[in-house]
């Protein structure tokens, strides 16, 4: 039975369990090992000219008003939300892989969820452009004028800025891949209900 409820929690198709497996391990691995190792001590090899602490600092907050770690951390949590409620209802109702494609009313409220993480992305894809944009700059101009002082642009230097652009266009990929892999479960969800394909 314990197997059995194991495999109830699956995504009933196979580009659903492809997509797990991508959004669970690759990403996660890449966000996990290579972002600390890209990100990981930028606010303490970020600097400004005059290198000083409180201005340092003070640029830095404004550089990043918040870390892309924390950033895409939360994208993550986010995205496996309406996938876990609806994983976690499908338990409760002893509700298994079959019956999802099977009964017209689980599998409106699959591809729902399929939908709502597509639109997570996207959101999640807005917000990292407009928050990072998609390159990384070496020199980066910080307004100081807050802090009362004569010169109100300061010129900071952003470590190994080559590194993260790299690093962004990755996670901005990662993203595109995971929309597609939802668009393209969602045709092959329609697909099995409409018999192109055979079910699982």
């Amino acid at each position: 039975m314990r197997q059995q409820a194991v495999w109830e929690l699956r995504p009933p198709t196979v580009i659903g369990q492809f997509h797990t497996l991508f959004f669970g391990s690759v990403r996660m691995f890449f966000l996990g090992v290579l972002g600390f190792a890209v990100y990981g001590n930028e606010a303490l090899h970020f600097s400004c000219d005059p290198d000083k602490r409180e201005i340092n600092l003070f640029c830095y907050n404004q550089f990043r008003p918040i870390t892309p770690q924390v950033f895409w951390a939360l994208q993550l949590v986010t995205v496996l939300i309406p996938g876990a409620v609806f994983h976690l209802y499908a338990a409760c109702k002893s509700i298994d892989q079959e019956e999802i494609l099977q009964r017209s009313v689980y599998t409106v409220f699959y591809i729902i969820s399929v939908l709502l993480r597509i639109i997570l992305e996207v959101v999640a894809f807005w917000l990292q452009s407009h928050l990072f944009g998609f390159q990384v700059n070496p020199v980066y101009m910080c307004d100081t004028s807050s802090l009362g002082r004569k010169v109100s642009i300061t010129k900071c230097m952003v470590p190994e800025h080559f590194e993260k652009t790299i690093f962004l266009s990755a996670m901005y990929t990662f993203t595109v891949i995971t929309i597609a892999l939802c668009v393209a479960e969602i045709f092959e969800i329609l697909c099995r209900r409409l018999g192109f394909l055979p079910s699982t």
